[in-house]
């Protein structure tokens, strides 16, 4: 009998051959983002039908209408999800600019052949079926997020830093703010501070975006109506709610009509009388008071799980560019949120920034949804690295038992087969 073969590893008749693992296509999507969007998305198609339905039929329209749309185009968002999830987010570099560049000029087109909306702004293409300034916030966090990516080492330079960063906003949230969608603009430039905060940048600079958003912000009361009637109404009905605008005023009258636990799913009755956009703006509102503030702060729950998931996700980003892109997204689907909520209670100036997954809205809900699809992709890249990690040790014992020509895969078995 011949001797046991020794190996640098320890006793092994015979080499077996390395299996490395790879992700399976249920490992590759994060299930607890998946659920709290899921969730989202199921409890605004139901939402949406109670809102609409009523409307739907005194309009000749089916009473199915509104919510079989908003449900084909969520199910289109989640086929992209999976698409977007499998794809590399350092792939979409080649995209940036190109892409960039179309969400400018689809706002162009918007302020010169743009559909008008009941209160004459111009904010959508096709009968308002696509609304630009949707895809402009996403676009501005992809876009930011590679630039920064790429200056981080000379973010602290003004030239490389702050004046191309304000007219990279400038122009894009200055051509939404021309339709007039006061709120988007003022999301977007909350957005690009955000991220260049995220990125490092000197508090100076930071300092310096504030004051400019201030300023502006003061101009834009003092030449906009809408803007000066949206504060002094917010103004108004801090100091007394009967004095707060009669969007409020609704959406306060169904909170305190639903209570702690609501009147019934379907049974709101100021979505009839006087809530307006009650399947867009005004969705949350009809929610609590159908569903009481119990279902309320269940929605807001979902949300920030939202929030830490997706923070977590950019917490195990594999490098810089991924925490940049999923801190930018979760970032910005909370603030959505958040904005859409305050404002119904008065806590905020009115804007029309819809309910995340859950407002009717083709744009939106695509956007949002393409948006959850590079956080996966982003999550699944970092398992990637974890596996690549994990094999790293095993590779290395290889290749120094073949630079040493003692022990080798190769060697072992050929010694293995002559004994």
């Amino acid at each position: 009998m011949g001797e046991p073969l020794m190996t640098t590893t320890g006793l092994n008749p015979r080499p077996r051959r390395t299996h490395f693992r790879r992700l399976s296509l249920r490992e590759s999507f994060d299930l607890p983002l998946a659920v709290v969007v899921l969730t989202l998305f199921a409890v605004g198609l139901l939402m949406i039908y109670s809102a609409s339905w009523q409307y739907a039929s005194v309009q000749g329209f089916s009473e199915y209408q509104m919510v079989m749309r908003q449900m084909l185009i969520g199910l289109a968002g989640l086929g992209g999800i999976v698409i977007i999830t499998l794809i590399d987010y350092h792939q979409y570099q080649r995209f940036v600019v190109p892409g960039m560049l179309l969400i400018v000029s689809l706002c162009l087109l918007v302020l010169l052949f743009g559909s008008e909306t009941q209160f004459g702004a111009r904010r959508g293409l096709f009968s308002g079926s696509i609304q630009p300034s949707e895809f402009a916030k996403l676009g501005v966090i992809i876009y930011l997020s590679f630039w920064l990516y790429n200056k981080r080492g000379r973010l602290h330079m003004w030239s490389y830093g702050l004046i191309p960063l304000l007219a990279i906003l400038g122009v894009t949230a200055g051509l939404i703010l021309m339709q007039p969608d006061i709120s988007a603009a003022a999301t977007i430039v909350l957005l690009g501070g955000v991220l260049f905060f995220i990125a490092g940048g000197k508090m100076s600079q930071i300092l310096v975006v504030v004051v400019a958003t201030a300023l502006l912000g003061f101009l834009l009361v003092k030449v906009s109506s809408t803007a000066s009637t949206r504060l002094s109404d917010y103004w108004n009905g801090l100091q007394d709610p009967k004095n707060a605008s009669d969007h409020v005023k609704w959406s306060l009258e169904a909170i305190i009509n639903g209570g702690l636990f609501g009147v019934g799913i379907g049974r709101s009755t100021t979505k009839f009388i006087g809530l307006p956009v009650a399947t867009t703006d005004s969705i949350f509102a009809v929610i609590t008071e159908e569903t009481g503030l119990l279902g309320a702060f269940a929605v807001i729950i979902l949300y920030v799980l939202l929030l830490w998931r997706g923070l977590t996700i950019a917490d195990r980003a594999p490098d810089t560019l991924g925490k940049y892109l999923a801190s930018g997204i979760t970032l910005w689907i909370f603030i959505e949120a958040i904005i859409n909520i305050g404002v119904l209670v008065n806590l905020l100036p009115f804007a029309g920034n819809a309910l995340p997954f859950i407002s009717s809205g083709g744009s939106s809900l695509i956007t949002t949804l393409a948006a959850v699809g590079i956080l996966m992709g982003i999550s699944r890249q970092s398992k990637l690295a974890k596996l690549s990690a994990e094999r790293s040790p095993r590779n290395a014992v290889v290749d120094l038992r073949r630079r040493n020509r003692r022990g080798s895969v190769s060697r072992a078995g050929s010694a293995a087969d002559g004994r």
